[in-house]
């Protein structure tokens, strides 16, 4: 399950060290540690990693074909985390240390920076192999975020980009050798850690309005 630490003014959430699927009870305790990190006083700065060969191999598709019913529910919970994050009120970076997919890939996207591990592990978007289309709001999420034509090549082919690939893509920021990807994740925010939250959640706010208006308000798609 996540964990949380701090390293001075930096918050860690830890997603766990399995595959970190988006569980009813992953969403919980993401969301218990992000209230933890919002409420915190003084400076501080968030940086989402992960523990093992994956960052997050994305939604909980076994319970969802158990629970077909709880489809809508399940995903505007998701909807929620990714906007959520996209203005959280503090610099984020997401450390991705292992493969990073699907919802996990549009989790690490709705931070601010990305630092992903030079030599091993994947970007990708499958849902055009595993036939399950975008979400409106998961499609705005994306486009926000990247060039449209890393978009289009993310989104239709599949793609699958190593840590290099990401970087001349400009899907993440950074690429580092592995021991080395939370490190400077935490070193890339922590002289932004004193950005007034107010301030930057506005910010935010303004920046991905169109995204978050899909994620919270707009059409599921299905």
């Amino acid at each position: 399950m996540p964990t949380l630490s701090r390293d001075g003014d930096v918050f860690v959430l830890d997603l766990g060290s399995d595959e970190n699927r988006f569980t009813p009870g992953w969403l919980t305790a993401v969301t218990q540690h992000l209230d933890e990190v919002e409420v915190s006083t003084g400076p501080r700065a968030l940086v989402t990693t992960a523990t093992g060969k994956f960052f997050s191999n994305g939604l909980d598709l076994d319970s969802l074909g158990d629970n077909p019913d709880s489809l809508p529910d399940y995903v505007r919970r998701v909807h929620g985390l990714f906007a959520r994050v996209l203005t959280f009120p503090a610099p984020t970076v997401a450390a991705m240390q292992g493969h990073v997919f699907a919802a996990g890939a549009m989790l690490a996207l709705a931070h601010d920076w990305r630092v992903m591990r030079r030599d091993r592990g994947y970007f990708c978007l499958p849902e055009v192999d595993i036939q399950i289309p975008f979400t409106p709001g998961m499609s705005a999420l994306i486009r926000s975020k990247l060039p449209t034509p890393v978009a289009v090549d993310a989104m239709t082919t599949g793609r699958r980009y190593g840590g290099e690939d990401a970087l001349a893509a400009g899907i993440v920021t950074e690429a580092a050798d592995e021991p080395d990807v939370v490190p400077r994740a935490v070193e890339m925010v922590r002289p932004l850690a004193g950005k007034d939250a107010k301030t930057l959640g506005a910010i935010k706010q303004r920046m991905w309005a169109d995204a978050i208006h899909a994620l919270t308000t707009g059409e599921l798609g299905f």
